[in-house]
């Protein structure tokens, strides 16, 4: 036992663990277990009528694309904004930089009604996207837009610091040796951003499957057609059918704990892969 033992300046490892598992435990663990249970405890014909069920795949297949198209976008712009905001001095740098995070700090519903009012008919931007033939207020574009709006700032924040590190000598003797500015970006650039990137994308896209608020108010609801799975859970809480809103949150754990476990192991791979380059 003596040699896993590990001395420290400042003591007390043995009561900060206990006090990290403890709250741990309490906050995440047992709700989750809880989850798991209460999904796992019903049959399985009782488990796939709900999630087989034409209203959830429905559901299910709307929150999927529309979390996978938006965080296919961000990762486009958060990539230029993060670049702008790491490597450009221009007027208004910082204020754009600390806007960048009101969507974490604005309540989800605050930003669905605020959504909702600029891209309705007659809203600042429906307004001169509806004679085009673009609607976006109660459609599949408005939750595109809304999880595009929550979901930036884990794109940005994640790809900042990898720019921030990513020297700019590289890029210059990379143009000296005769590379294009796209030769340049493809070789250099992005694959030295490329777990950064992905890290962002499978952040937001498991932010956006579980995205309530702001979400309700511009999708319109609509059974079939606009209703996502989060709103499905809520609505089988209020017919007091515990057991089908148990059976649908418990995919949407899994999916979200699928999607982070593949993005630790894409990171454990590039890491195991820039040492073998090295």
């Amino acid at each position: 036992m003596a040699r896993f033992k590990q001395h420290s300046i400042v003591p007390g490892f043995g009561l900060t663990l206990g006090y990290t598992l403890t709250y741990l435990s309490l906050i995440v663990l047992i709700p989750l277990a809880a989850l798991v249970t209460k999904g796992a405890a019903q049959s399985w014909a009782s488990f796939s009528a709900t999630i087989f069920d034409p209203r959830t795949l429905a559901a299910w297949r709307l929150t999927f694309g529309t979390a996978f198209i938006a965080s296919a976008v961000n990762v486009v712009f958060g990539l230029a904004i993060a670049w702008s905001l790491v490597r450009y001095e221009f007027p208004g740098r910082r204020l754009l930089d600390a806007l960048i995070d009101v969507p974490f700090a604005l309540p989800t519903a605050v930003s669905g009604i605020a959504l909702t009012a600029i891209y309705s008919e007659h809203g600042w931007m429906g307004r001169w996207l509806t004679p085009l033939g673009i609607k976006a207020a109660f459609t599949p574009l408005g939750i595109v837009i809304a999880l595009a709006f929550i979901g930036l700032p884990f794109i940005v924040r994640t790809v900042q610091p990898a720019i921030e590190d990513l020297d700019p000598a590289v890029e210059e003797a990379a143009a000296l040796l005769g590379a294009s500015r796209l030769q340049t970006l493809r070789r250099v650039i992005l694959p030295a951003l490329q777990p950064a990137l992905i890290a962002g994308f499978a952040t937001a896209f498991a932010r956006a499957l579980g995205e309530y608020g702001s979400v309700i108010f511009i999708s319109g609801n609509m059974p079939m057609k606009t209703e996502i799975a989060s709103l499905l859970i809520v609505t089988k809480l209020e017919q007091y059918d515990y057991t089908g809103a148990a059976a649908i949150a418990l995919l949407m754990l899994a999916s979200s704990f699928a999607m982070l476990f593949a993005v630790n192991a894409g990171q454990w791979w590039f890491a195991r892969r820039h040492e073998r380059g090295a």
